[in-house]
């Protein structure tokens, strides 16, 4: 059974509650002073507790899709993602899957929109990782057949589950309620992990001997999706999203490459990539690369990007909030870039505190791009 499938979880739930039964039915009958009935205790606590602990931790997962396999669990991924095509002839993206929009889509395309799974091959940088990309029922329509629209990337966290985005945290079905709302122009989403080289956290760097991940994103993806897609070729027509660590890689590829991105937001994000056992050695001692990669530098030492940027946080419950404050300060200084930002009174860096923001952000995302 998959670590998130719904009869592990199940199955963990029974056994919690089984194991807690037994303890309290054969309680007095280990009462005894012995040996063998101390270490009968001592099984009983432990059992219990250890299933306890893993009903709670499968459903956490689930919620918040932390991870996706066993594998991802405990770091045995090995797949690096790196291939040179799918096929003789093949395209850098490739369609896999297609289905409803959860929650809100219609049976037909044109009424509805729907959620592809695909797969992108960056030409350049020999990545490639699964995506799901939302299209708009307009996309479908016959009156919107030559119209190319605005798109968004979006992020997740890390580790992250590119499926989360999709049914955790509602990104096509909000769009797709938006723009029946008249709030949002009817937009492209293109979903997935900012770690496209599994299982190592890249934080959207171009490592020295290793994955080209911001220039992945900066040329590949932008190229692949032109290639399969009626995305806007117009300057101003692509903005990227993300939380926590994809919110950190949103803000710094729009100010990296404000000619790809007109927008990046950065939900619950950080401003300086971290250095530890997940990410390890981001850099090979190359200080201008660290140095690119740190935003605080950016804004005090690089020419202001013509892009706009938004970034969120909460009053109690976010640690990055006195980061944030400063962050839209150092930005507002620039007097070019544009800085937005959504404070709440409360919330902690989890789904529900990003399911409360992403309205609003798309909502912003939707006003600062543009198709044709």
């Amino acid at each position: 059974m998959g670590l998130t499938s719904n009869k592990m979880l199940v199955l963990a739930v029974l056994s919690a509650v089984l194991l807690f039964a037994g303890t309290v039915w054969l309680w007095p009958r280990m009462a005894r002073r012995s040996w063998p009935a101390v270490a009968g205790r001592i099984g009983l606590l432990l059992g219990t507790q250890l299933a306890l602990f893993a009903a709670v931790g499968l459903a956490a997962n689930q919620a918040f899709g932390f991870y996706a396999s066993w594998a991802d669990l405990f770091g045995q991924e090995k797949d690096q993602g790196v291939v040179v095509d799918h096929a003789p002839g093949g395209g850098p993206l490739e369609v896999v899957g297609s289905r409803r929009v959860p929650g809100a889509g219609g049976a037909l395309p044109r009424a509805g929109g729907r959620v592809q799974q695909v797969d992108i091959v960056g030409r350049t940088t020999d990545i490639a990782t699964p995506a799901y990309v939302y299209l708009p029922p307009e996309y479908f329509q016959p009156r919107y057949r030559t119209h190319r629209f605005p798109t968004a990337v979006v992020l997740t966290g890390y580790p992250g589950t590119a499926s989360a985005l999709v049914e955790k945290l509602h990104y096509p079905r909000t769009a797709l309620e938006l723009a029946r709302a008249g709030r949002a122009e009817p937009m492209i989403l293109v979903m997935l992990r900012p770690t496209v080289a599994p299982p190592r956290d890249t934080e959207c760097v171009d490592i020295p001997g290793g994955p080209q991940t911001e220039s992945f994103f900066a040329k590949d993806l932008p190229d692949a999706l032109r290639t399969h897609y009626r995305v806007a070729e117009k300057p101003g027509g692509l903005g990227i999203i993300g939380n926590s660590t994809g919110g950190y890689c949103a803000l710094k590829i729009a100010l990296h490459h404000p000619g790809v991105y007109a927008a990046g937001a950065g939900l619950s994000a950080y401003y300086k990539a971290p250095a530890d056992a997940t990410t390890g050695d981001l850099f090979q001692g190359d200080k201008a690369l660290r140095n690119r990669a740190d935003l605080w530098w950016y804004l005090a030492h690089m020419p202001a990007p013509d892009t706009s940027l938004l970034v969120s946080s909460s009053k109690l419950g976010e640690t990055n909030y006195r980061d944030t404050l400063e962050f839209i300060e150092r930005v507002k200084d620039t007097g070019r870039t544009r800085i937005s930002s959504i404070i709440l009174e409360s919330g902690g860096h989890n789904f529900n505190t990003w399911r409360r923001e992403i309205p609003a952000a798309l909502e912003w995302m939707s006003g600062r791009l543009g198709g044709h």
